[in-house]
């Protein structure tokens, strides 16, 4: 993956984050250091998981009452008995070091996919439990079209000005120099839509009315940096960039619809890009097209894209939906298996096959139920 130009403000912030993380480990691990021995880069880590969010993808609201003359030390084991937070310690002397004491009583709405920051940012700004002036819904498996439209149907913004907001360059450039997620490649012209793949699937509560297009864009692409983040050491592993298991995610999420076979499908892909054997996924060739179709006919898979996987090896240039977490951990945790085919029937059953010749036979005995459906569609 391409690393985006950091201006310095970044770079300085990121070295103040970090020395933060270090003075912790040193205050926390000195006044366990009777039961812990050799703390080292271990400690580290535990300090660093500590600071990241409980579960990224839960945006399930947990109300916390803080009550006039909560000490900080009870704020931090309120916050860790809710869930919100991994270690009240850790808490205790993060915010010890970045001087942060003015907290504000009141029956909070937090949730335990909210990073260190904003919980601290909560809490000082008094933002107590309340309904929110603006909810977005974005559910998994979407195009940018329609994610577009759900803004538009959740806001006052419009379809056309939000998919013009999609491609603005300056706009993208900033978000590129913000969050490590995206990359340089996501500007290449062949891509059609810059952000596909980069707004994470959930639901977003924004309590004011005038609130920015920029900014609710932005906190989706936010939200998947910190859900992505959780996966850094397995996409290392996976030999991909990011960009690329974000790819994969996407087709896994339109390919699979239960999480039990995403694992499988995903070991199925790449047993096949192992073998520098073409994907062949339909939905790569339906977001070529930009159309939805129930069955691809042979005429489909011959157009020349760099989405199509029947006709472009390897990956397709980028994503082609909006990937959940399930879809995301199973594109950098495949489950190894002999299969090299599948192929999915309308009622959501997916069937396995090691080689074309059963695959066939899979496909002559159920592709009447997709033309059925077609049919039924076009009634």
């Amino acid at each position: 993956m391409l690393q985006p130009n950091l201006d310095q403000e970044t770079i300085q912030r990121r070295h103040q984050e970090a020395n933060i993380v270090r003075k912790i480990v040193f205050i926390v691990f000195g006044v366990l250091v009777l039961a812990i021995l050799g703390v080292g880069i271990g400690g580290y880590v535990y300090v660093q998981g500590a600071l990241e969010p409980v579960d990224p993808g839960n945006e399930k609201s947990i109300e916390v009452k803080i009550p006039i003359g909560t000490s900080t030390g009870e704020i931090a084991k309120r916050l860790e008995d809710n869930g919100v937070i991994n270690s009240a310690l850790v808490f205790k002397y993060y915010v010890k070091y970045k001087n942060e004491n003015d907290f504000q009583a009141g029956n909070y709405s937090l949730n335990k996919s909210m990073e260190m920051t904003d919980i601290v940012t909560a809490l000082k700004d008094g933002k107590v439990f309340k309904d929110a002036e603006i909810t977005v819904r974005i559910p998994e498996g979407l195009r940018i079209p329609q994610v577009s439209k759900k803004i538009a149907d959740q806001t006052d913004y419009t379809e056309d000005e939000i998919l013009k907001k999609m491609k603005d360059e300056k706009f993208i450039k900033a978000l590129i120099s913000k969050y490590p997620v995206l990359s340089e490649k996501i500007l290449d012209k062949k891509i059609m839509w810059p952000l596909e793949g980069y707004l994470f699937p959930a639901t977003y509560d924004f309590y004011k009315k005038d609130q920015s297009l920029e900014s609710i864009i932005e906190t989706m692409v936010k939200k998947m940096n910190t859900v992505v983040a959780n996966y850094k050491g397995e996409i290392q592993e996976s030999g991909y960039s990011t960009h690329e298991i974000l790819t994969l995610a996407s087709i896994i999420e339109e390919e699979a619809k239960k999480k039990e076979d995403r694992f499988l499908v995903s070991g199925v892909f790449y047993n096949r890009l192992g073998k520098g054997m073409p994907l062949q996924s339909d939905v790569t060739v339906t977001y070529a097209q930009q159309e939805s179709k129930i069955i691809v006919t042979y005429n489909d898979t011959e157009n020349e894209s760099p989405y199509n996987t029947y006709t472009t090896p390897g990956l397709p240039i980028g994503p082609i939906a909006t990937p959940g977490k399930s879809a995301i951990n199973a594109a950098v945790n495949p489950e190894g298996n002999p299969y090299y085919y599948f192929f999915a029937r309308p009622n959501g059953e997916v069937l396995y096959a090691k080689n074309l010749q059963e695959h066939n036979k899979y496909k002559e005995k159920y592709i009447h139920e997709w033309r059925e459906l077609a049919k039924k569609n076009n009634d």
